[in-house]
């Protein structure tokens, strides 16, 4: 079969559970008035090394991406099985400046570079300098009703349980990931396996 936008043929874009399963980028960002959000962003990635770059797009201008502007930096804490209902409370369209942190009962910690802080129950945190914000316009034209916002690493914070011969554990954290529809998905550790690079010739 085929789906297309314009005459679908499904009752629900495949999309999301196509491009599956993501990670989500658990952001907090603070505006200049020292006000902070928080908030999941399942459309979220690395995307450079050396220097680090991540983002994470906002359908819409959320509070997320506009405090991320304003302060110049924002915070990604890494969501866990464990933090789930946490994570996903503070999802809930609360008003401008109210606390996610206290609505999900989760503790500010104070970042070590940046104004933001990271959820102190997360086992993993990056902190970021915000470099830019996208508008993605569509082909046809017209105001985006999409933003990326890319930020440059400047600390990285990871709970010393989870460092293991100078490795990060990445299935012990047991990070979630975003499916499509209401499904969401975990790493664990009997599901990593290792591939190296093929040398040429």
């Amino acid at each position: 079969m085929y789906y297309e936008a314009e005459t679908p043929s499904l009752p629900h874009n495949p999309l999301k559970a196509i491009v599956a399963p993501r990670p989500i980028g658990w952001i907090s960002a603070m505006d200049r008035a020292g006000r902070v959000n928080l908030a999941p962003y399942s459309f979220f990635n690395a995307v450079g090394g050396e220097p680090d770059m991540v983002m994470f797009s906002s359908s819409g201008r959320k509070d997320a991406m506009t405090f991320a502007e304003e302060g110049g930096e924002f915070v990604c804490s890494l969501a866990t099985f464990d933090l789930r209902e946490a994570v996903n409370a503070t999802s809930a369209p609360l008003a401008r400046g109210e606390s996610e942190f206290g609505f999900a009962g989760l503790t500010p910690a104070p970042s070590r570079r940046v104004r933001p802080p990271r959820v102190a129950e997360s086992p993993a945190a990056i902190e970021c300098k915000w470099l830019q914000t996208v508008p993605l316009v569509p082909l046809g034209g017209g105001e985006p009703a999409n933003f990326i916002v890319i930020g440059q690493v400047v600390s990285i914070y990871v709970d010393d349980r989870f460092v293991k011969d100078g490795r990060v554990d990445t299935g012990a954290m047991r990070p979630i990931l975003r499916g499509g529809y209401f499904d969401y998905f975990t790493t664990e550790s009997e599901n990593r396996f290792e591939l190296r690079r093929p040398k040429a010739g």
